[in-house]
């Protein structure tokens, strides 16, 4: 595996030894990952004996990577793009929640025993939350279809939103999520593979973006030329740039946005909170988000 010494920890000072224990983020591009930085911050703070490092593996080493966790007795791990679905067969249990999700970002090593947990929808609702917005009866149009898009989904219907719209290229993944949230909840869903037109938009309060496009360029995942409703809410989960061109569109048309560094400190709470057994504070996210904000200085 590569292993990744991530700039954002300059001058963070780890205290290893021969009692530290490893954590990971597992991935396919893992090198900008901000996740270091957000778990090295903790386990100084809280005074734990953890080191948290990026592995950049291929899917073919995934069952290997499992039996790694245990070998090396890791505390835990983060699971990325492209892995959180096809990591579960190698776990040993799921937690309900991420089973019905389908797709796992966090595992916890419990004596051998490797866990799976999904922190990403919970803690993109926590972003919502904190900005002050409310879910209940809302209408959201998401774009794409993938694991972070089956989390979502399903804790905004877990919040009893009216009705959610999935926006994908192709059909299978899209339905399979739609049948996913009918089965289990009371939110009407839709699912569509045209691209968004400025008509799509004007029965809308939320929409979100969980697909990757904006990461690391200027995509759009919809055509800046649209003349949004003046009430939509805009949400991007790619956290780097910070300001996506789909989150400056919204601002040039003077909508209301919430960042993706947002939902990726709150999932990095929870998770921090599932792998030590505490209590994380709100005095957490304001720190991180200013080590964040210094790293791109």
């Amino acid at each position: 595996y590569k292993i990744y010494d991530n700039k954002h920890n300059k001058g963070v000072t780890m205290n290893i030894n021969s009692n530290t224990k490893l954590i990971g983020l597992l991935g396919q591009p893992v090198s900008q990952s901000f996740s270091p930085s957000i778990h090295n911050y903790l386990s100084q703070k809280y005074k734990k004996n953890n080191i948290y490092m990026c592995f950049e593996i291929e899917k073919n080493n995934l069952q290997n990577v499992a039996l790694g966790i245990k070998t090396f007795n890791m505390k835990g791990c983060n699971v990325t793009i492209p892995y959180k679905v096809e990591i579960i067969p190698y776990l040993d249990k799921v937690e309900k929640n991420a089973l019905l999700i389908g797709a796992v970002n966090t595992i916890k090593n419990v004596n051998d025993e490797l866990i799976g947990y999904n922190t990403d929808g919970i803690g993109f609702i926590k972003s919502l939350k904190d900005e002050g917005y409310s879910l209940k009866d809302k209408k959201v149009i998401i774009l794409g279809a993938g694991g972070a898009c089956r989390s979502i989904a399903v804790e905004l219907a877990n919040h009893e939103v009216s009705y959610i719209e999935i926006r994908n290229r192709s059909e299978k993944n899209a339905k399979c999520i739609c049948d996913l949230i009918n089965s289990n909840f009371q939110s009407k869903t839709n699912y569509n593979i045209k691209p968004v037109e400025e008509n799509d938009l004007n029965s809308f309060d939320i929409l979100i973006n969980t697909t990757p496009i904006g990461m690391e360029s200027k995509d759009c995942p919809i055509d800046v030329n649209i003349n949004p409703p003046k009430n939509l809410l805009v949400c991007d989960i790619v956290y780097k740039p910070h300001e996506t061109t789909l989150l400056s569109w919204a601002k040039k048309n003077n909508l209301n946005v919430v960042y993706g560094i947002n939902m990726l400190i709150n999932q990095g709470l929870l998770a921090y909170e599932i792998w030590e057994n505490i209590k994380t504070s709100e005095d957490d996210l304001k720190e991180i988000k200013n080590i964040y904000f210094n790293s791109l200085k």
